[in-house]
Order: structure tokens, then sequence, then C-alpha cells
């Protein structure tokens, strides 16, 4: 990749940090992070705002999840987010869509720009994988989402089929079925969030804890957690 390409690609991403920053401090107070009213407050406004303007808003979290995704953040804080502000249902729905754009996105760029430095670095460490992947690279890869991507981080995962060659298409499918179901309990997560904070006037941790809009989505994360560690011990670690 020629030093052009490096200096643009750099820009981009340093103006997307800045631009995120700055409307993260315009929108909020850092200082009243801590108070329950003012977050509620907040929390209304952007109902409201979201309840009159439901096309643009989606719009915005869709296009914002797709960068965020290539500016290699983690997918968690969005989905509860989606969660927070579209409700269980249609969170989830906006999320597994906009994660698997913005992931096969990053893909393809780091598949075009960016694939002797990945192969240089990472294929030593996921040799293992590769012969997995090449016997059915849709449905291992699929596993592979649905595992945690054996604990790497998001970002790493997103990028590692670079190594494999990887289909477009597999890839896009693989990870719109694999992230499903930790990305709906995320989002449920977010959305039993957004319920308490709805109805309550203040919040008492045991509150919180009985809140079965909490504590089953956490529930079923550790269930995902489980059944993730035990295919991954059976198939990844043979």
């Amino acid at each position: 990749m020629n030093k052009k390409l490096k200096l643009i690609i750099g820009a981009i991403y340093l103006f997307c940090f800045v631009a995120l920053f700055y409307i993260l401090f315009t929108y909020l107070d850092i200082k009243e992070l801590s108070s329950y009213s003012y977050i509620k407050t907040k929390s209304q406004i952007l109902n409201d705002f979201k309840e009159n303007n439901l096309i643009l808003f989606s719009l915005i979290f869709f296009v914002g999840s797709i960068i965020w995704i290539l500016l290699l953040g983690f997918a968690s804080p969005l989905a509860i987010l989606s969660g927070y502000i579209f409700g269980q249902w249609y969170g989830t729905l906006i999320s597994i869509f906009s994660f698997t754009f913005g992931c096969t996105l990053l893909y393809v760029l780091a598949n075009l720009y960016f694939k002797k430095i990945i192969i240089n670095h990472l294929e030593g460490r996921i040799s293992k994988y590769k012969k997995l992947f090449k016997i059915n690279e849709l449905l291992y890869f699929m596993v592979f989402r649905f595992v945690g991507g054996g604990g790497m981080p998001f970002c790493i995962q997103n990028i590692l089929p670079v190594i494999f060659d990887m289909k477009i298409k597999n890839y896009f499918y693989a990870s719109l079925i694999g992230l499903a179901p930790i990305v709906f309990i995320i989002n449920s997560l977010g959305s039993g969030i957004e319920e308490m904070i709805g109805v309550n006037d203040e919040i008492k941790y045991q509150d919180v804890i009985l809140n079965p809009s909490i504590y089953w989505p956490l529930i079923s994360f550790l269930i995902i957690l489980f059944i993730s560690f035990f295919i991954k011990k059976r198939i990844f670690e043979k």
C-alpha cells in the first residue's frame, strides 16, 4: 500500500474519531453522568427524537455502526445502545445487519490493502484453523463467530479470513447468522435497561438484579458462553 493511500485512510480515521468525540461531548455533560435524573432526561429526549424521526435515526445508527466497525470498534456497546434505543427486536435487526455490512466492508478493504501485513502478523498464530476453514469456510466461520472468535478481539475476527481468502458471500452470511444469537441477547439487555429507566424515578441495585428483563439476558449470555466454551474445546482446540 503506497504512502498516499495510507495518509488518506489515516486522515479519514482521525476525522471520524474527532467527529465522534465532538458529538459525544456536545450532547453529554460528562460531570452529570453520575446523576440518574440527568440520564433519564437525556434518555427521554433521545427517545422522543427517535419516535418522531425513526427512519432518519435508524439510518444514522446504521451508517454510524458501519463506520464504528471500520474504525475497529467493539460491537457490544453498540448492541446495548441499539437495544436501549430501538428495543429488543428492531434493535437486534438493525444491529445484526449494520454489524454484518460493517464487518464485510472491513474484510474487503483489509483484503485489498492490508493482506500482506495481516498474513505476516497473524498466519502463524492461527495455523490450526486453516484446515477447518478449507473443509467448509461458511460453516466453520459461522461457528467461529458464534463462539466469540475463540476469545479474539472483534476487530481481529473481522480481518482474520483474509488469511483464508474467504469468499465475500460466505463471509457475509456466516457473520449474519453467527453474530445473531449474542447480538440478540445483548440487545435484550439494552432494552431491559431502557425499560427500567423509563418506569423508575430511581434504581436500586437489588431492583436491577431481580428484574427479569435484566437477569434473563445475563443468564442467556452465560449459557452462550458455556456453549461457546464447549464448542471451542471440541472443534477449534482438537
